[in-house]
This record gives C-alpha cells, sequence and structure tokens, in this order.
C-alpha cells in the first residue's frame, strides 16, 4: 500500500517527466524543420508557408534567433487568447465543446475540492480510528472516511457534503446543457451550405424485378416527395476498388524511395527480395519491380471499376437522397416513410468526408446479428481482462512481488525501489494494459455495421467506458483491497469481513492517485510533444517526399480522438465523484490533470488537430450521461460504504439522492436532448428562406452532384458515370417509370381499368 513517501515519488517522477516533455516540445517547435510537425493545422488551412524557402541554409532546420528561446514558454498563454466564437470558426463546433468537458471538470471540482478540505479533511483527521485496527494503512487513509469510529455521529458532515456535491454537480451539469444546446443551434443557423443539409441516407431499399435500385428510388421519392426531391445517388461496393487504391498508393510510396535513393547514387541501382518482408526471395531490380507492380495494380483498378459500372450485384439496397431544401430533407429523415418500418429506413446523411463507406455495404438485416455477435464478445473481452488487471494490482502490492520473486525481496525493501513499485509502478503498468484496447474497440464497432466515422467513435467511446468503469474502476477495488487486506480476512470472524471492505475500499485512493498522474499528468504532457508523428515526419520527409504536395501528405495532424480520449476523462469525473466525500485528498490529482489538459489540448486544437468531421456537438447527450452515471454510481457506493460503518439508519436519506439525480437526467434528456437528434422544422425553414433571398439563382443539383460518390470515383475521367441525378435541366424531375407493378408505390391509385398511369399523371394526381 502506499505511502505518502511513495506518492511523493511519484509525483516527482511524472512531474519531472512531464516537464521533461513539456521542455522538449518547447525547443522543438521552435526549429523550422519541425514546423509542419507542431502546426500542421496552419497549413492545410493555407495561412503558413514553410520556414525552408529562402534564407541561410542553416536557418532552414534551426532557429538561431536567441530571444525566441526566452519565450520558450509563450504557447501556453497564446492557446488561452483566441475567443471560443473564433475557435469555434477555426476548428469547429466538436473542438470548442470538446474542450469544454474539461471547463466542466474544472467548474464542478474547484468548489467541491474546496469545500471537501475545509469541512471533510478535518472531520476525517481528528480520529485514531485506524491505529487501533488490523488492516494495513497509511498516514494518506487517515485523511479518508476510514478514519471516522463506527456508527460516529460524524457522519452527517458526509451526508450534508453528498447532497451539497450532487446539487453542484446537477447546476453545472443543467447550465452546460443548455450552453451547448444553444451554441449547436446557433452553429447550424449560422453554418454554411453543406451537402448533408440537404441529404438522406436511405437504406434496406426493397428490390423490384423492373427497376434498378437508382430507378426506383427516383421514383419513390418522386411520387411521395414530389415537391422536395431533387436528385439521388445510389451505394456502390468499392471496397474492393478501395483496397486497390490503397495497395497502389503504398506502393508508390516504396517506388519514390526507391528512385530518390538511385538519384542520390546512381551508381547502383536498389534491390529488394520479392518474399515474405522483402527478407526472402530472389532479388530483383527494386524500381522495375515496384513499377510493374503498379502497373499491375492498375490494371486490376480498371477492371474492378468497369465490374462495377455493369455488375446490378454491386449496387447497394441503399441511397443518398437529396432534396430542394433543408425543410424537405428534414421531413425525410425524421419520418417513417411506409407502412412498413423494416424498409425506406431513412436518417439524416453524414457530411461526405464522415461517412464510414465500408459500412454502406452491409445489408441492414445483417446488423442486428452483427450487434448480438459483438455484445457476447465485448463481455468476453471485459470478463478475461480482468486477469491482467488484477494481475496488476497484485504487482502492486509487495506482498504479491515479494511471492512471485522471493530472490528480489532484499532489492523490494530498499526505501527507493519501495516507493517506486508502489507508487509509479501500478499506474504504469496499468497504463501498458489498456493501450491496445481503443483500437480493439473500434474494430468492434465497425464490425457493427455503423455508416459514419462520427458513429463509430462515439459507439466505441461507450465500449470503452464501460470497460473501464468495470475493469478499471470495480476491479481494481475488489481485487486491490482483498489482495492487500488477504491477512486480516484470514484472520477474523466471517461477520467482520464486510465492515473490513467498508474499511479498505477509501484506501484503493492511493492505486488511482499513481494512476492519475502517470496517465494524467505526464500522458497529456506527452501528447504535445507528439514525439511519434515526429519520428514518422522526418523518416516521410528524408526518405520519399519530392514535392511541396508530397511533403504535405507526409504531416499527420490527427484528430481528437474522441473514442479514447473522452473515456478517459469520464474516469477523472467517476473517481472525483466517488472519492469527493470519501477520500478528498484524490480530488488535486484530479484538478491538475483538468487544467494541464485544457491548457494542451486547446493549443493542439488551434495548431495541430485537423478534425475528420463535424458533428455540431452530437456527442454531448452521451457526455452528460455519463457524467450522470458517475454521479449516481458515487451516491450507491457511499450508500454502501456507511452501511459497513454503522450508519444505516442513514440508508433513507441517502436513497432520495440517486432517485433525484435520475429524474434530473430525465429532465435533461426531455429539455435538450432532442435539439441533438432532430433538426427543428422551423430552424429549417428559416434558413431556406435566408438562402433563396440572398442567393435566388443558385444552382443546388450541380452542388449536390458528386459530393455523395465514394471518394475512389472521385478525380476519375468516369465521373460523370456516377454522379447524382441526369444531364438534364436542373428543372426536370420527372423520370418514365419501367414498372408493371405499383406494388412498391405507397400512393393509393384512382385509375380503373388494366392501363398502367404513368408517373406524371401521379403526381399531378397527388398535387390536385
Amino acid at each position: 500500500m502506499a505511502t505518502i513517501e511513495d506518492i511523493g515519488v511519484s509525483a516527482a517522477i511524472n512531474i519531472l517527466s512531464a516537464m521533461i516533455f513539456l521542455l522538449a516540445f518547447a525547443f522543438l517547435r521552435l526549429q523550422p524543420i519541425n514546423d509542419r510537425v507542431y502546426f500542421p493545422k496552419w497549413y492545410l488551412k493555407g495561412a503558413r508557408q514553410s520556414p525552408g524557402h529562402g534564407g541561410a541554409s542553416v536557418r532552414k532546420f534551426v532557429n538561431l534567433d536567441m530571444r525566441s528561446y526566452l519565450k520558450f514558454l509563450s504557447w501556453m498563454p497564446a492557446a488561452l487568447q483566441m475567443p471560443e466564437d473564433e475557435l469555434i470558426s477555426h476548428a469547429g463546433l466538436d473542438s470548442a465543446v470538446y474542450l469544454r468537458i474539461y471547463l466542466v471538470g474544472l467548474k464542478i471540482f474547484v468548489p467541491i475540492t474546496i469545500l471537501a478540505f475545509l469541512v471533510l479533511v478535518p472531520v476525517n483527521w481528528t480520529n485514531e480510528t485506524l491505529e487501533g485496527m488490523t488492516v494495513q494503512h497509511s498516514d494518506i487513509d487517515k485523511l479518508s472516511i476510514s478514519n471516522i469510529p463506527y456508527g460516529s455521529k460524524r457522519f452527517i458532515a458526509h451526508l450534508t457534503m453528498a447532497y451539497v456535491f450532487t446539487f453542484w454537480t446537477c447546476y453545472v451539469l443543467l447550465r452546460e446543457y443548455g450552453i451547448v444546446a444553444t451554441m449547436r443551434l446557433r452553429f447550424l443557423a449560422s453554418e454554411k451550405r453543406r451537402p448533408d443539409q440537404f441529404t438522406v441516407l436511405v437504406r434496406n431499399i426493397p428490390p423490384d424485378p423492373d427497376e434498378s435500385i437508382g430507378e426506383l428510388a427516383e421514383h419513390f421519392f418522386l411520387v411521395n416527395h414530389p415537391d422536395h426531391y431533387l436528385t439521388q445517388q445510389v451505394v456502390y461496393n468499392a471496397n474492393k476498388l478501395a483496397k486497390l487504391v490503397k495497395e497502389k498508393k503504398k506502393v508508390q510510396n516504396w517506388l519514390d524511395y526507391y528512385q530518390l535513393k538511385y538519384e542520390r547514387n546512381t551508381s547502383k541501382r536498389p534491390t529488394v527480395k520479392t518474399g515474405f518482408l522483402g527478407c526472402f526471395g530472389s532479388k530483383v531490380d527494386a524500381i522495375e519491380h515496384y513499377a510493374s507492380e503498379i502497373e499491375r495494380i492498375e490494371n486490376e483498378e480498371a477492371e474492378e471499376r468497369e465490374r462495377i459500372m455493369k455488375d446490378p450485384k454491386l449496387v447497394v439496397p441503399a441511397a443518398f437522397v437529396s432534396f430542394r431544401s433543408r425543410w424537405g430533407a428534414a421531413v425525410c429523415a425524421q419520418t417513417q416513410q411506409t407502412s412498413n418500418p423494416t424498409v425506406w429506413l431513412t436518417e439524416w446523411a453524414p457530411e461526405p468526408r464522415d461517412v464510414y463507406w465500408d459500412n454502406l455495404s452491409i445489408p441492414v438485416v445483417h446488423l442486428t446479428v452483427r450487434r448480438l455477435i459483438i455484445a457476447v464478445a465485448f463481455f468476453f473481452l471485459n470478463f478475461f481482462y480482468i486477469v491482467p488487471i488484477t494481475f496488476v494490482q497484485s504487482m502492486a502490492n509487495l506482498q504479491g512481488i515479494e511471492k512471485a520473486v522471493p530472490f528480489l525481496k532484499p532489492l523490494i525493501e530498499m526505501p527507493t525501489i519501495k516507493s517506486f513499485i508502489q507508487g509509479f509502478l501500478p499506474g504504469i503498468a496499468l497504463k501498458i494494459f489498456l493501450i491496445l484496447l481503443p483500437s480493439i474497440l473500434m474494430f468492434m464497432s465497425k464490425v457493427e455495421g455503423l455508416t459514419s466515422v462520427s458513429s463509430l467513435e462515439r459507439r466505441s467511446a461507450s465500449k470503452f467506458y464501460i470497460f473501464i468503469f468495470f475493469n478499471v474502476f470495480l476491479t481494481s477495488i475488489i481485487a486491490g483491497s482483498a489482495l492487500e487486506q488477504l491477512q486480516s480476512y484470514l484472520h477474523q470472524s466471517a461477520n467482520q469481513i464486510p465492515r473490513t471492505i467498508g474499511v479498505a475500499i477509501p484506501m484503493k485512493a492511493t492505486f488511482f492517485i499513481t494512476y492519475v498522474m502517470v496517465d494524467g499528468w505526464a500522458g497529456v504532457a506527452g501528447e504535445i510533444l507528439r514525439l511519434k508523428p515526429l519520428v514518422i515526419f522526418h523518416l516521410k520527409n528524408f526518405f520519399l517526399v519530392k514535392t511541396e504536395k508530397d511533403r504535405e501528405e507526409a504531416m499527420d495532424p490527427g484528430s481528437i480522438g474522441f473514442d479514447s480520449n473522452e473515456p478517459q476523462i469520464q474516469l477523472y469525473f467517476l473517481l472525483g465523484l466517488v472519492y469527493a466525500v470519501v477520500t478528498p485528498f484524490l480530488l488535486p490529482f484530479i484538478l491538475i490533470f483538468f487544467v494541464l489538459a485544457y491548457v494542451v489540448y486547446r493549443h493542439q486544437i488551434i495548431n495541430v488537430y485537423n478534425q475528420e468531421y463535424e458533428s455540431a456537438a452530437a456527442f454531448w447527450p452521451s457526455v452528460h450521461g455519463r457524467i450522470i452515471t458517475a454521479l449516481i454510481i458515487s451516491q450507491l457506493l457511499f450508500l454502501g460504504l456507511l452501511s459497513t460503518k454503522g450508519a444505516g439508519q442513514s440508508t433513507p436519506v441517502l436513497l432520495v439522492l440517486p432517485v433525484v439525480t435520475f429524474y434530473f437526467h430525465k429532465y435533461c434528456k426531455n429539455r435538450f436532448e432532442p435539439a441533438f437528434v432532430e433538426y427543428p422544422l422551423q430552424e429549417a425553414m428559416r434558413k431556406d428562406t435566408l438562402e433563396r433571398a440572398r442567393e435566388p439563382g443558385f444552382d443546388l443539383k450541380t452542388y449536390l452532384a458528386d459530393a455523395y460518390i465514394h471518394p475512389v470515383f472521385k478525380g476519375d475521367n468516369d465521373d460523370e458515370k456516377f454522379s447524382m441525378g441526369d444531364e438534364g435541366e436542373a428543372e426536370q424531375v420527372l423520370v418514365a417509370t419501367k414498372r408493371q407493378s405499383r406494388r412498391n408505390t405507397p400512393v393509393p391509385s384512382r385509375h380503373n381499368g388494366s392501363e398502367v398511369p404513368s408517373l406524371p399523371e401521379i403526381v399531378n394526381d397527388q398535387r390536385l
């Protein structure tokens, strides 16, 4: 069990690591050679040029201005100076609202920390309960609720603070939900024209023997949305073609590398082995080999493109349908299209860069089975991850390490090594075990069949949060407490074990303190250094870059990483709310994380990250819900803890808190969430009216013509073969149907006789 000395050693290590990372960043960011690594967003916006243009050759690589080194910390105030409105214009609403998560943490925990240290810490410290018990403890535990005597009236202070903390947290969440909802509506109202504002994704289009998917979709929407339908783009299964394009790009990189290598040394042509990983097989000329590989891939590409154009089986029963107005798109996206709720499924189309094209080819009927399989797989992933987490807890305990490696006992007992093991090792070990988890969860989310990158990240974040709660939080508490107090459990009667657990659980705060310092202090400082992108950029710049375009492609600005970062933030909310009443000593460590993370990520969003999509803060309901979940969990755990401390009579008083919190969440959900799910028709009509007044002659059909073409088709000579709509005039909206049956047209017919009415006749009848 970590003592104050162990926590001090851990704090020293992590503060030193954070300082090294920050100082290294402050130095490296000033070097012209690293400018594209630390300011890629400005290059992508065209607002910054490479420092390598002109000047002395040395100055192209090294900053010789000594005065700039005196202001090496100037990036911190610079990161805070940009106003929020300008930040939204610069980086988007998603990025600005993401930063508000850190601000919410500060708004919640600054007052809670002050109150906890003024009220609860003195109440806990002025007791000697732990001195008379057999459980292992440290001086830190004397600041926790474990030091309160069994059945003491001092628990009234903790009960009162539980109410105060709950009401304060709910107040902050209510204000923030309202602010973010207003920001979202204002952003949507002021946002420039985008294709997704006029487009709906239609899935599970029923087959028809007489019409293709495109003809059927056009016929259906001309009949059912005659005044608003504009055009449509069917979805092709181009996954194989996308793989060929990706493979070609990879081979092209190798060809560029060997061509540059040959240009630098023309006396010898480079060679490569054709076997596994380039380590086996016969040697061949590298340039000729990769040139022939590119030619082969190009031939396969041409064949695959032709197959996509001719094979109707590669046309997915889905389409992007665009309308003449936002109002028409909103009506279609937010209503049921037929009496059969399993066909003609409509939803708002993601913005083009947000579309995850690989999953559009998955039949809707397969989605339920896929999600069931992933749910089972996720359960077993949680279950089997208990083993490494328990291992981390056992190694965090000196007795466990000495038992595993008894020959190291003399070394382990040394004060410095002992402090390092108990104060630093548990946190770093847990972080290592979690490194690959976000990638695994993202893969599972992709298998589920979600069709946008934003929805994939939100689903993956939900899985990660559930995993963190069960494995990092609960398993660490249960397994860690059991291992530390095993000797006590074995030498006491069974009816005393629950009481011992109630005392021991607050003591796991020391483990979480070490984790917060490793992940929240050193980890966040390491994020700004961008060591991996720095190394990769310079490798690409040396071996592959020939033009400015190549240099731009070598940049890796990255993005916020909502799927991995947001659940980690939620862990700090959970720890802060759970331990605010139980062990307030943890709170300052969490506050430092929120302050440091806010400054670092604000800098990264302004200068580095290039967000892949813009969802207009659609993730905020999930953020709000997880904080509410953490609050209810903290209340239930506190209720259970008091029941083991002889304060069972407080149960009715504490039961009020989760009930009130739940109904508060229901109120917020009903009041604010619709703004994040539906687009108000009033707002759509207002924006349409203003736009028509400002640009009465705007050609919307041309604007939407290639917005939802698969990326592998864009820039090709065959674009017109995949373009949306017909080549006729924009006003030509009616086409003759090839149908011999009207079974898929949900419009009652007023025509008698055997003659099948034409589509214009049907549409005209509807307008009468």
